[in-house]
């Protein structure tokens, strides 16, 4: 039986989140509720997005909670600019996450076209 982990989409997301809380880590304290908190929660969106909706009963649900991930992830892509613009993060590290925020990305639009397609099944 196919779980969630078995989906490319879901392991590429889980690897960006894992990268989101390692270079968390040297952000500034004062940052802790604001910036770290908020790219945290929505790094960590996007894979529980992924999860949750995969076991909705009808394509509107799925698709539901698959756009949360997608707007998620967008919100990841902003908090990395900013967090580069304000010197949180320097460049070399902004050019190695950002290309996996893409591959996220087209990821998502695979999987959204997928399930529209109506090829989803619980055992996927």
């Amino acid at each position: 039986m196919n779980t969630f982990e078995s989906l490319l989409v879901w392991q590429k997301s889980h690897e960006l989140t894992l990268k989101i809380y390692e270079i968390t880590k040297n952000f500034p304290k004062e940052e802790i509720f604001g910036i770290t908190s908020q790219i945290r929660r929505a790094a960590y969106s996007v894979p529980s997005n992924i999860v949750e909706g995969r076991k909705k009963s009808t394509i509107p649900h799925r698709l539901s909670f698959l756009s949360h991930s997608i707007g998620s992830l967008e919100e990841v892509k902003y908090f990395l600019l900013l967090s580069k613009d304000l010197g949180y993060l320097n460049q070399e590290i902004y050019d190695t996450i950002f290309p996996l925020t893409e591959e996220v990305g087209r990821l998502l639009n695979g999987y959204e076209k997928f399930i529209k397609n109506d090829n989803f099944s619980s055992k996927t």
